[in-house]
């Protein structure tokens, strides 16, 4: 029990640690002293540092610590559900929803329109984060409808595989057919950004998270039966059927909102439960789902960090950052771990 307590003080720790990082560090040098005053709403420091600070870096840290741990608690869902540690949030296909109802969006405007999104400004961020929601959900709701129709969970996963692919098969014709300006604007947004959101996309980004979060706390008993396996659940009360679906409406919905607003950011999902395993050295997601999604915020804001270091000029994809980063260190857990999976 003291140690769990430690390990959260000490996650705690070094999410305010990243946190400050994330404000004070940037390819514009920015005194501690002034960032104090910024964040005081002290006027009489550089207005440009002003609204560095407020219209780029806070942004950027809240999307990534909220991002980072619903990206994580999202994957954490799948891999328990489907008793398979390569499970991710990406697994049903519904980040690939996502990208369809973009490119939607993106690539038809210009063809059917005359004007392409990207120069739409808010406007055009606004129709592309509406269009990655609709189509996430969309494919959810397949998802759910097809759960109630499939009995085992192996089958179910080989059919949101088959989704993704048929969704990526249509983006590709989509593009065919797509002229240049509005391809690059979908293959930005494809790279994933916490840079994206800003504003009052920010805080009602922050908002929903800061609410799905903690409903999706509430799944951590079923969670806990469900690794029992199918029967055992059942016997103990357990409605499995109807759990399994809670539990990837909950991961469905997380993995919508994300994408919606950051594009698809990959690895954090896949890596950070075997991490937060690793470190809490348990299967119970009573400490597992809190300890997960502090790991993925902690790790969304590093590689954040990384993507914007000092010293170089613009932004990294953040998708480039997060499987550098993650990566060894992933490959090492499951090394150590390899007579557990």
């Amino acid at each position: 029990m003291r140690r769990n307590s430690l390990l959260f003080l000490s996650l705690f720790a070094l999410l305010s640690v990243f946190f400050v990082l994330n404000l004070l560090l940037g390819t514009v040098r920015i005194p501690v002293g002034d960032i104090l005053r910024i964040l005081v709403g002290n006027h009489e420091v550089s207005e440009i540092w002003y609204n560095i600070v407020w219209s780029s870096r806070v942004p950027q840290a809240l999307t990534a610590t909220v991002a980072g741990a619903g990206l994580a608690v999202s994957g954490l869902q799948m891999q328990t559900v489907f008793r398979n540690p390569l499970a991710g949030p990406s697994v049903l296909g519904i980040s690939n929803g996502a990208s369809l109802g973009v490119a939607f969006v993106v690539l038809m405007s210009g063809s059917l329109g005359g004007v392409a999104l990207s120069r739409l400004g808010y406007l055009g961020d606004v129709a592309m984060s509406v269009g990655a929601i609709v189509g996430a959900l969309g494919v959810m709701l397949l998802i759910l409808y097809v759960s109630q129709k499939v009995k085992g969970d192996v089958t179910l996963l080989i059919i949101g595989v088959m989704i993704g692919y048929l969704a990526n098969a249509v983006i590709g014709v989509l593009k065919f057919f797509s002229n240049e300006e509005d391809i690059k604007a979908y293959v930005v947004w494809g790279l994933g950004s916490f840079a994206r959101v800003s504003g009052d996309q920010m805080v009602l980004f922050v908002v929903l998270m800061a609410i799905l979060l903690p409903l999706s706390m509430l799944l951590v008993k079923q969670m806990n039966l469900l690794l029992l396996g199918d029967d055992y659940a059942q016997n103990l009360g357990l409605d499995v059927r109807r759990s399994r679906m809670m539990v990837i409406a909950s991961s469905g919905i997380l993995v919508a909102i994300v994408t919606a607003y950051c594009g698809p950011i990959m690895f954090i999902g896949l890596a950070v439960p075997h991490l937060a395993r690793s470190i809490f050295r348990t299967s119970d997601h009573r400490l597992l789902m809190p300890g997960t999604a502090l790991v993925g915020a902690c790790l969304a804001l590093l590689c954040n960090l990384i993507a914007r270091m000092p010293g170089f000029e613009g932004a990294l994809p953040v998708n480039s950052v997060t499987a550098l980063v993650g990566a060894p260190v992933i490959a090492y857990v499951l090394f150590r771990r390899k007579g557990q999976y």
